[in-house]
């Protein structure tokens, strides 16, 4: 009896920059609810989250040359990406949102407006609380909390994937901590 061994994140990677597509599916099963559960926390939205874990894995394949790989594991490098992405897809929907209010309804329309299931609204409610509390921190420690503490990146993978230090990643995290235990006891509504 033989026992096959699930390819590495390196030998996936190497066969998806060589443009092996099936490969890179590996690796976007192996991680996509991982990513798809990153940028959720980035953006406080499920249905915003999927086209950011879309847009990601889009970017990911199309600058499989730049890739860092982190002892081995392509995920701080998605993350990364995941990151920058939710950035840019949050000021989209931010300007679509402003067109869209401009926009005059026509007479005798109602918004028609599908309820959730119960679950995902306080789920969205809840992690609109928290990224407010966290988009008050400075960029730096916003990144290492959403490298370490929402995705459970080591402190040594961040610090490869930001490209500072290990110190600087732990200052980083630690700093970010106490800003957002004092916002919360200052503000008991953000809980």
């Amino acid at each position: 009896m033989t026992i096959q061994m699930e390819p590495t994140d390196q030998e996936l990677w190497s066969a998806t920059v060589a443009g092996d597509e099936v490969r890179f599916a590996q690796l976007f099963d192996r991680y996509a609810r991982t990513v798809y559960n990153h940028a959720f926390r980035l953006t406080g939205s499920w249905s915003l989250a999927e086209d950011v874990t879309q847009s990601a894995f889009l970017v990911a394949w199309r600058r499989r040359d730049d890739a860092r790989l982190v002892d081995g594991s392509i995920l701080p490098w998605l993350l990364v990406i995941t990151t920058n992405t939710a950035r840019g897809e949050t000021r989209s929907a931010r300007r679509w949102r402003a067109l869209l209010r401009r926009i005059p309804l026509e007479r005798g329309t109602e918004r028609d407006v599908a309820e959730d299931a119960a679950g995902r609204v306080d789920d969205e409610r809840r992690m609109r609380l928290i990224l407010a509390a966290v988009r008050r921190l400075p960029r730096a420690e916003r990144e290492a909390v959403a490298l370490c503490l929402w995705s459970g990146v080591s402190y040594a993978d961040a610090a490869v994937a930001l490209d500072i230090s290990e110190g600087s990643v732990r200052s980083r995290v630690s700093r970010a901590r106490a800003r957002l235990a004092s916002q919360l006891l200052d503000n008991p509504e953000d809980r």
